[in-house]
């Protein structure tokens, strides 16, 4: 293979136009590909990640209230218990927001009530002594809340409450020693809450990190005197559909005087993820294809180039075969052009790929590219190309020496 490097490069010399067009394409489309799969993955793990529920079986209702009483505290504690005595209900609370959600409140979070500072962020959910259950988290240490500690907070009010329970994630940020439980923080306005119970892992309501990063959740003991809710329920094995469309018409009998807004009025659990999901899916799919057009038409054009070539040099072909060359050295002297191409246009292609890469990292905000994906891609696209010109190169192999002593 080596003897054979320096008439090839003479060769190529020769064809610099198609040879620098394969070169340009192979570079571009490793560029476009390894960030492009980059990105596929980032939007896979962000689809797959974990919100710290028991998302089997979990329904989430969205209700108004329609006209405006003072207090609708009691409507939500009618509902709660029609829909705890449902047939195939395990338990249910109401809330305010929860995991992949999009939409919530969030606050800072404070050792030192006089703290000027803004705090570490934290996402808010309003719940029960319900909610723990409703949700299937793990309480990792302290307490649940009990039914004494729900305070109902109005629409003008700024939630605080005695008790709290946080997650592990925010237990850390907050207390790095480790000792949160039984300690104080500060939310809203310098209230001070107790830390009662740590829990394993619950997720923000926002898919995107943009208010809060992190895990970094608060459950307060707060029943919210607001005309829109959210309810959860969580059912037994196999009655998810059952309870499903008894929902609907449980609730509108005790109160007809309420809206379940279309497509998200009730929901199951998964339902939920796949619709916060729908644009990451999307944009996984779209890159997935992006790349595997680009890599078709990259190797298309490594057929059609070979394939002209070879038929350019079918006579020069069979004057080597006449003086002795075998059909393996044939086929190994177009495999050995075709790698040396292709292996200019991946080394042009690492430094384009790297540079797209810091390009978007400055403008977009997203992440470096992993030097792991520059390799895959690398050694994918000299294989795609070795893969491409063997077709061609094996045609070449089998050119008679009779085409020697044709005219062209």
């Amino acid at each position: 293979m080596i003897m054979q490097i320096k008439p090839i490069l003479s060769a190529l010399r020769r064809h610099k136009s198609g040879t620098i067009l394969i070169a340009l394409q192979i570079a571009l489309t490793l560029a476009i590909v390894c960030n492009a799969l980059f990105i596929v993955h980032e939007r896979v793990d962000k689809v797959n990640r974990t919100t710290g529920l028991d998302e089997t079986n979990l329904i989430a209702v969205s209700n108004d209230y329609v006209g405006a009483p003072e207090d609708f505290t009691p409507l939500m504690k009618t509902d709660l218990q029609t829909l705890r005595s449902l047939p195939g209900v395990v338990d249910a609370y109401v809330t305010n927001s929860y995991p992949l959600r999009q939409g919530g409140w969030s606050t800072g979070v404070q050792t030192d009530p006089d703290s000027k500072a803004k705090g570490q962020s934290t996402a808010l959910y309003f719940g029960d002594e319900h909610a723990l259950k409703t949700l299937g988290v793990r309480l990792i240490a302290g307490r649940n809340f009990n039914a004494g500690e729900t305070v109902t907070v109005g629409r003008q009010q700024q939630p605080g409450t005695a008790q709290v329970i946080v997650t592990k994630a925010l237990a850390d940020k907050v207390f790095p020693d480790g000792n949160a439980l039984g300690k104080v923080i500060y939310l809203a306005k310098g209230k001070p809450s107790t830390i009662i119970g740590i829990v394993e892992k619950l997720t923000t309501p926002w898919i995107q990190n943009d208010f809060v990063e992190g895990d970094y959740v608060t459950i307060m003991p707060v029943m919210f005197n607001s005309s829109f809710q959210q309810f959860l329920v969580r059912t037994q094995p196999g009655q998810e559909d059952a309870v499903f469309k008894a929902i609907p018409p449980a609730l509108y009998a005790t109160n007809r005087m309420r809206v379940l807004p279309d497509k998200v009025g009730i929901r199951k659990f998964e339902e939920v993820r796949r619709r916060a999901y729908d644009a990451d899916r999307g944009m996984a799919i779209l890159m997935s294809v992006v790349c595997g057009v680009l890599l078709a038409i990259t190797a298309a054009g490594i057929v059609g180039l070979s394939s002209f070539w070879v038929g350019q040099r079918r006579k020069q072909i069979g004057v080597r075969r006449a003086l002795g060359a075998r059909r393996s050295d044939i086929l190994s002297y177009f495999m050995t052009e075709n790698f040396l191409i292709a292996l200019v246009g991946v080394i042009v292609g690492v430094i384009l790929a790297v540079g797209l890469s810091q390009w978007m990292f400055t403008h977009f905000e997203m992440k470096r590219l992993s030097l792991t994906y520059v390799a895959i891609g690398v050694v994918a696209l000299l294989a795609l190309g070795q893969a491409a010109v063997f077709a061609p190169a094996l045609r070449a192999s089998r050119v008679s020496p009779v085409e020697a002593t044709r005219s062209v």
